[in-house]
């Protein structure tokens, strides 16, 4: 199948009771991982990258891989930028085949994250394309992303917000964080229930790896669509690989630890899903 855009599974996700996963991806083997268990499980899916990510390597290399993944299989497919911090680079990976961008300018004072939001919203709904958007702010540092605080969404303000900026998803905060945690999050739960109940969107979890499947299925049941897992993915990968490399000191192909590490994060992907109620959602 060729790359989908996620608004219909987002949709239908917020609209059933289930989420999404959205996984983001840092190499091939990774790519490899999460579209081979989403075939196998028949479980719609997104696939990610950040701006960090896309330092390494260009859209186009990772638009040219997750294309090549996808036409593997038949269920959806999706390709998003995650925290894209610039109008420019919303723009180019649209160009460079990407089916959905999130403009992420929960850093910047409220009026100038409306005002470019609402420039990437209008740019993408040109091109037929969804665009996720933030208000508030998730702690921690997601590559060069790093918060100075939590700042929780205000329910009132996101409805707002959403007037303002026409947002397909709306990423909220409500207590998580990027990277690992230091202790268990306290989520404010409550405030999604309200948010849900007044935006009437999909809404999106960041700094979803490390918390229980249970924090996890209640936000979903609270309107929760789209659960972002990056940090556990790459923790899974690069575990593999020390451990392989600790049992094969003298190994020189780099497939020979490529393959349990993609087999590790293929693992962590298949109890995700299974967590979000998304398996056996794919028509």
């Amino acid at each position: 199948m060729t790359l989908v855009t996620p608004q219909q599974m987002l949709t239908s996700a917020r609209r059933d009771g289930y989420a999404i996963g959205a996984f983001n991806v840092e190499n091939m083997e990774m790519i490899q991982a999460v579209v081979t268990t989403a075939d196998r499980l028949r479980a719609p899916v997104i696939l990610q990258t950040t701006p960090g990510t896309l330092e390494y390597a260009s859209l186009a290399m990772f638009a040219a891989m997750v294309a090549a993944a996808a036409a593997t299989t038949s269920v959806p497919v999706a390709l998003h930028l995650d925290h894209g911090d610039s109008f420019a680079l919303a723009a180019a990976a649209v160009r460079a085949g990407y089916t959905s961008v999130m403009f992420d300018g929960s850093q910047r004072p409220y009026a100038e994250n409306v005002a470019i939001s609402r420039r990437v919203a209008e740019m993408c709904h040109a091109m037929d394309l969804p665009v996720e958007l933030e208000l508030g702010t998730v702690g921690g540092k997601e590559d060069r992303l790093q918060s100075r605080g939590a700042h929780y969404t205000d329910p009132d303000q996101g409805v707002e917000f959403v007037a303002k900026t026409d947002p397909d998803y709306l990423a909220v905060a409500i207590g998580t964080a990027h990277g690992p945690y230091k202790g268990t999050p306290q989520l404010d739960v409550e405030r999604l229930s309200t948010i849900a109940e007044l935006v009437r969107l999909p809404l999106v979890l960041h700094g979803s790896s490390g918390l229980s499947d249970a924090a996890v299925a209640d936000c979903v049941s609270r309107g929760i669509a789209k659960v972002n897992f990056a940090t556990e993915l790459r923790a899974a990968y690069l575990k593999s690989t020390r451990q392989y490399l600790g049992d094969h000191p003298d190994v020189i192909d780099p497939k020979k630890m490529g393959g349990p590490a993609r087999a590790a994060v293929a693992d962590l992907v298949a109890a995700r899903m299974a967590v979000l109620g998304c398996v056996g959602k794919a028509v």
